[in-house]
């Protein structure tokens, strides 16, 4: 693959996808937007194939000067890897799970699809801090489209509401982008991870990146925009945005926050916890009471990303490898939970819990599926959400026990409402004629269902598969916190970060 710009043919091909729909009818739309996501899933795989674990830490660079400043600078270490893997493996599914249901205007559905798969593997990809945040902000533009003209009855609502908060965030972050360009002298995110910026500035840099990963995440309590989005989204908006766009925030701490404001990070760590420890509970309660299946589970995802920041800002290696594999399985295991009430849906189209029970009558394979997401989202072992969830606990307990106890409970609460929704969804009575006439899953779902249940249960099995490419990544990024980070349950403590010292500087051959 030397010399082949993989990483540009990977966004050229849905965008040429993207311009193909536009010109096409319904059956042709789907059929192009199938292949174009195909496309890039194969092209996705030979990224993985090539990929050389004890290599460089930037792999498949590609460097065009655009103008002075501004460069379409492409490249992935191990992190990004695995996230674009996990966008083009969803992306297919989403074109499938679109199938029967989109009729009105498919050709702009199909094509804002593209565009956002564009977007999502430039963000992953980008190079260049400003190139980051054009990706990073258009991807909101065809989710905003998904949502407001493919949504439900109050969608215009629901989109308002979520490219307002998500845009919002994101001014403080531009602002930011500018300041440190103008004291580093390169817009090279690579060198700006290397880069020792002033622990006084670290702290407004922080904050102003927070108010857009925080949002995107989204964290408690900025996440009230998640559930009327997924709630009024199509069924294939929520796969993408629980699979893949809430993921942008986890990935902007892990690629700016962490490592280019390590004393910052330090030093808001227990706000961070706080908030999560909060979202954790909070949201896991709230879950419990939803009569609607989506924003139960919505609530849930809430709940599930907030293990994701309290490991990352464990500062220690497995709580960074558990959030990156919760990432990777909130993805696979969201994604398939709406795929599930997508499928349910367009039978009955209601989303109300109370309408259904008793599904394992007459829909057995639904609900063995529905059941293995259940757990995976749970955290049985053997399921992708067991690694994660182990590695992020392992790595909060040995900062914190307390707020380990406080993670364990969400998990117990999480056992509780998705237990609670299956067993009014697939067991007992039947009590609606029309739900209990419901056939079980077509070929088409079958399609959908088995790679994803297959990729829940490698990752359960084998972890190692999806931990070996992002290990060296991850260790370079906690050697790079390892002397910001206060020990123990010290970190609690606001202010007990300790400056980065001129040792490990020049360990790292970097100097003040």
């Amino acid at each position: 693959m030397t010399g082949l710009p993989i990483l540009s043919l990977m966004m050229l091909a849905p965008l040429l996808g993207a311009v193909a729909c536009l010109k096409a009818g319904r059956e042709q739309a789907r059929t192009i937007a199938l292949a174009a996501t195909l496309v890039d899933f194969v092209l996705g795989l030979m990224l993985w194939a090539n990929f050389d674990v004890g290599g460089a830490q930037w792999q498949f660079t590609e460097r065009y000067a655009v103008f002075s400043g501004f460069s379409w600078a492409l490249g992935i270490d191990g992190i990004a890897l695995l996230l674009i893997v996990l966008t083009v493996f969803l992306m297919p599914i989403c074109i499938g799970a679109s199938w029967n249901a989109i009729e009105k205007r498919a050709g702009e559905y199909y094509a804002a699809f593209l565009v956002m798969e564009t977007l999502m593997i430039g963000v992953f990809t980008a190079q260049d801090l400003f190139l980051f945040y054009i990706m990073f902000e258009a991807g909101l533009i065809p989710m905003y489209l998904i949502i407001g003209i493919w949504g439900g009855a109050d969608r215009i609502y629901a989109s308002y509401k979520f490219f307002l908060y998500t845009l919002l965030g994101s001014v403080l972050m531009l602002i930011a982008m500018f300041w440190m360009v103008n004291q580093a002298g390169t817009t090279d995110i690579p060198t700006l991870m290397a880069y020792n910026f002033p622990v006084k500035a670290q702290t407004w840099l922080f904050l102003a990146f927070f108010a857009s990963f925080a949002v995107k995440m989204p964290m408690w309590p900025v996440h009230t925009w998640l559930p009327d989005a997924h709630v009024q989204a199509p069924t294939a908006g929520s796969v993408i945005l629980a699979g893949v766009l809430l993921k942008m925030g986890g990935y902007g701490f892990i690629r700016f926050s962490l490592p280019m404001f390590p004393e910052a990070s330090a030093q808001f760590a227990p706000l961070v916890w706080g908030l999560s420890m909060a979202a954790v509970v909070i949201t896991s309660l709230i879950a419990l009471v939803q009569h609607d299946i989506k924003k139960l589970i919505a609530y849930s995802s809430v709940a599930h990303m907030a293990i994701v920041t309290i490991g990352l800002f464990a500062f220690n290696q497995q709580g960074l490898e558990g959030s990156m594999i919760v990432m990777l399985s909130h993805g696979l295991v969201a994604g398939a939970l709406f795929l599930a009430v997508g499928v349910i849906y367009d039978r009955l189209h209601t989303r109300e819990i109370d309408r259904y029970g008793g599904l394992a009558i007459n829909m057995p394979y639904f609900a063995l599926f529905f059941l293995l997401f259940t757990m995976a989202s749970i955290g049985l072992p053997g399921t992708s959400g067991f690694v994660g969830e182990f590695l992020s606990l392992l790595g909060v307990y040995k900062a914190s026990s307390w707020v380990a106890l406080v993670c364990t409970t969400g998990i117990i609460l999480g056992a509780a409402y998705m237990l609670y929704l299956y067993r009014r969804v697939v067991f007992g009575v039947q009590k609606n004629a029309d739900a209990a006439a419901m056939p079980d899953l077509d070929k088409r779902e079958w399609a959908m269902m088995v790679p994803l249940a297959a990729v829940v249960l490698w990752m359960g099995v084998y972890p190692e598969s999806f931990l070996a490419p992002m290990r060296k990544d991850i260790a370079a990024l906690d050697a790079r916190l390892a002397q910001a980070a206060p020990k123990g349950d010290a970190q609690l403590k606001v202010g007990a970060a300790k400056p980065v010292s001129a040792e490990h500087d020049a360990a790292h051959g970097e100097a003040h």
